[in-house]
C-alpha cells in the first residue's frame, strides 16, 4: 500500500519483474497443443529478460515493460515415434505490443526432416494461441499490482484523481477475463552463492536477471567441452594463462579466467553434453555469483551452444553479454576456426 501520497498524486512505481518470471512459468510450462499426427509441448520457460514496472501518478495507473521471452520446446512425430527439442523465442513484448506485433523464432537442436515438420507444426498451431495468451499479460499485470501502488478511492479527497483512478481500474472497463491470474506477490530474489565459507546472513541480496545465448560452432560438441575446460586451450583464447584444475576439473574445483576478471566454481559436468558453473565477475560484491549453464547440442557438422546464465544483477545484462559474446564465442571462433564471426 501506498504511504505519504497524498490523493495519490505523486509518481510511484512498482517492480515486478519476479512475478512476471512467476507468472509466465505458471502460463506457459507444459503448455501443449497436438492433433493426430503431431504432439507439441512448452518444456520449460528458460529465459524472461527485460524491464516490467507498474506504475502510477495523478490516479492513473499504467504499465512499462519490454520484455524478451525464450522457451525450450518438445516436439513429438506421433507415428515415426520421434521427438524433437528446441526453443522458441519472442524478441519482444512491450506495454504497446499488439498480437500482430508479436514474432517468434522457432528453432532445433538438430535439423533434419522430421524437424521441419515439428517446426512447420509449431508455427501453425502452437503459436497462434500464445499472442492473445502474451498479450494477457499486460492486463493481468494491471489488475494484480495497480492497486498496490495507490490509495484506495476512499481515501482519495481530489474528484480529479479519483477519476483518474476510476477510469484506469481494470475491473471497470472492458477488460478480458483475468480470472486465471497468478496472484502470487512477487519477493525479492535471493541469489544463490556456490560456495560453502560464506554465511547465509552476509550473502548480498539482488534483484536479478537472466541471460539466454545460442551460438553455433563448426566443431563437434567433445572439442567445444575440452575447449571450455582445457587450461591450454583456455589460455588460447583468452589470452591469459588460467587458474584451474587438469583437465577434466574436479566437481567443486574453483577457476580463475582472464587474470582473475571472471572466477567461479564446478558444480556440474557431463561429458560433452554439460557445463554447469557458478560465475561471477570481478568487481560484483563479495559473495555474489550467477549460475552459468552451458547445454552442447551436436548436430550435422555443427554445435550448438545453449547458454543460460542466472543469477546477474539487474543493470548487467548487457556487459555480461557483450563479454561472453567477444571473450568467450568470438574469441574461440578466431583462435580455433569453429565458425563464422559476425
Amino acid at each position: 500500500m501506498v504511504v505519504n501520497n497524498p490523493n495519490n498524486w505523486h509518481w510511484v512505481d512498482k517492480n515486478c519483474i519476479d512475478w512476471t518470471r512467476t507468472y509466465f512459468k505458471e502460463k506457459l510450462d507444459n503448455y501443449t497443443v497436438e492433433n493426430d499426427q503431431f504432439k507439441a509441448i512448452i518444456s520449460k520457460v528458460s529465459s524472461v529478460e527485460g524491464d516490467v514496472e507498474v506504475c502510477q501518478r495523478k490516479g492513473k495507473v499504467i504499465s512499462l515493460f519490454d520484455l524478451r521471452l525464450v522457451l525450450n520446446f518438445t516436439g513429438e512425430i506421433k507415428s515415426e515415434g520421434s521427438t524433437i527439442e528446441g526453443s522458441i523465442t519472442i524478441p519482444e513484448l512491450a506495454y504497446d505490443s499488439e498480437e500482430s506485433d508479436l514474432q517468434f523464432v522457432v528453432s532445433s537442436y538438430k535439423e533434419n526432416s522430421d524437424s521441419d515438420k515439428v517446426i512447420a507444426f509449431i508455427k501453425s498451431k502452437l503459436l497462434p494461441p500464445l499472442r492473445p495468451l502474451l498479450i494477457q499479460f499486460g492486463i493481468d499485470l494491471i489488475k494484480v499490482h495497480g492497486s498496490e501502488i495507490q490509495l484506495s478511492e476512499d481515501k482519495v479527497n481530489s474528484s480529479y484523481t479519483k477519476a483518474n483512478q476510476a477510469a484506469s481500474n481494470p475491473s471497470s472497463s472492458n477488460h478480458v477475463n483475468v480470472s486465471n491470474v497468478v496472484v502470487s506477490k512477487s519477493t525479492p530474489t535471493t541469489t544463490k552463492v556456490a560456495t560453502t565459507t560464506t554465511s547465509s546472513s552476509t550473502v548480498p541480496k539482488y534483484n536479478t536477471s537472466t541471460l539466454h545465448l545460442e551460438p553455433i560452432f563448426n566443431t563437434t560438441a567433445n572439442q567445444i567441452y575440452i575447449t571450455l575446460l582445457d587450461a591450454n586451450r583456455i589460455a588460447a583464447w583468452s589470452r591469459a594463462p588460467p587458474l584451474i584444475e587438469s583437465f577434466p576439473p574436479k566437481i567443486d574445483s574453483e577457476f580463475r579466467l582472464f587474470g582473475g576478471a571472471v572466477s567461479g566454481k564446478i558444480l556440474k559436468l557431463i561429458p560433452d553434453e554439460k557445463i554447469v558453473q557458478s560465475w561471477r565477475l570481478e568487481d560484483w560484491k563479495d559473495g555474489h555469483y550467477a549460475n552459468l549453464d552451458i547445454q552442447l547440442i551436436e548436430g550435422a557438422g555443427e554445435t550448438k551452444m545453449v547458454v543460460k546464465f542466472s543469477g546477474i544483477p539487474i543493470g548487467e545484462e548487457d556487459r555480461v553479454r557483450g563479454n561472453f559474446e567477444d571473450y568467450y564465442i568470438r574469441s574461440i571462433k578466431v583462435t580455433f576456426g569453429f565458425g563464422a564471426v559476425l
